[in-house]
């Protein structure tokens, strides 16, 4: 059910991947479906700029708000047209060489952001609302999949749920997990799936590691005082200590390489088991002075080259981005119509220098 693209031509190959290695997935999360109140078109210069800098990933975090309404009634009724983006997203990365992981960042019965405004709720509240939120998750999954059996799993996965917070029982997340991927796997058996690690992406899902054929994703913003200094959605005070990097956050606080080496420990563990890691969410906002930012995410990056693992920013246009952050320390260079950050951009080329990349 994909869209035509005339003259679509094939631009990049991708590796095949077998199940148990880390996907060397580098790339950015695109924004265009993800709030929910005003999809647009994806942009095919991103693909374009992306393959020119020999990046292959792309995370297109979506709100289910854009096909569907927030209303349990509504629930199981989907706008076929706003599909149309998402087929032209994985034709895109076809072109392009570009791996396309589709990510539920709104669910229904959940979302990390406003989740309050979901009717009903998956992870809490009575038994049968929770119920209710699964059998509405199922179904979307369970469409999205029928929509895209086919596809090279190479090119395209699923990342089912995004960041679930700390007030989910591990018990439920799993379930739901294992739910999800039954559906899925009962239309397409040979989809990629992607998971989210626990506590907004900090801690391994233990209990799914026996399944190797799921990739977890961690999610690199951690310490959050340096990754959203100043973000208002996350602090209500924005009166702050300017970080720096190395962080002391107190005498006995200091984050540094070997305390971020100590952060990912349960992952690197999780890896040696066989589990293929990604990280699907990173970066440094823009209110974070410029040269602080480049030497955390410096230090971010030689480690997980290390591991061997891939990630992916958030973003590529915005805040945390490359182009058109809207930092005000830095001068930017004109290039195709959009303000670059070329030092943010050297750092993160610097981190996937490997010689299938160089």
């Amino acid at each position: 059910m994909l869209a035509a693209f005339p003259g679509a031509v094939v631009r990049g190959a991708l590796p095949s991947l077998q199940r148990a290695e880390n996907p060397r997935w580098y790339g950015f999360n695109l924004l265009e479906l993800f709030s929910g109140f005003h999809p647009q078109p994806f942009r095919e210069q991103d693909f374009e700029m992306m393959a020119e800098w020999k990046f292959n990933f792309a995370r297109i975090p979506m709100s289910y708000w854009n096909w569907s309404k927030p209303d349990p009634a509504q629930w199981m009724k989907i706008d076929e047209e706003i599909f149309r983006l998402v087929d032209q997203v994985v034709d895109f990365g076809r072109q392009y060489g570009v791996h396309i992981c589709l990510n539920l960042h709104r669910i229904p019965g959940y979302c990390v952001n406003d989740g309050d405004k979901e009717p009903l709720q998956l992870f809490s509240g009575p038994a049968k609302d929770q119920a209710k939120a699964l059998e509405a998750a199922t179904y979307h999954w369970q469409y999205i999949a029928r929509r895209y059996k086919g596809t090279d799993s190479n090119r395209l996965s699923f990342d089912l749920i995004n960041e679930p917070g700390s007030a989910i029982p591990a018990e439920r997340y799993i379930s739901v997990l294992q739910q999800l991927t039954r559906a899925i796997r009962e239309i397409d058996p040979d989809r990629r799936i992607v998971v989210d690690g626990l506590e907004y992406g900090n801690l391994p899902v233990s209990d799914l590691a026996a399944d190797k054929s799921i990739f977890q994703s961690t999610h690199g913003y951690a310490p959050m005082q340096l990754t959203h200094y100043q973000a208002s959605w996350v602090w209500k005070d924005r009166k702050m200590p300017v970080p720096e990097w190395p962080l002391r956050l107190s005498a006995s606080d200091v984050w540094d390489k070997e305390r971020l080496r100590q952060h990912f420990r349960p992952w690197t563990a999780l890896n040696r088991q066989g589990v293929p890691v990604h990280v699907g969410e990173w970066g440094v906002y823009n209110r974070t002075p410029h040269k602080v930012a480049l030497a955390y995410m410096h230090d971010q990056l030689a480690l997980w080259k290390s591991y061997g693992w891939g990630w992916s920013l958030w973003n590529l246009r915005g805040s945390f981005g490359i182009l058109d952050s809207d930092r005000k320390d830095i001068s930017y260079e004109s290039y195709k119509g959009r303000r670059l950050d070329r030092k943010m951009l050297e750092v993160l080329l610097e981190g996937i220098k490997t010689p299938e990349h160089s």
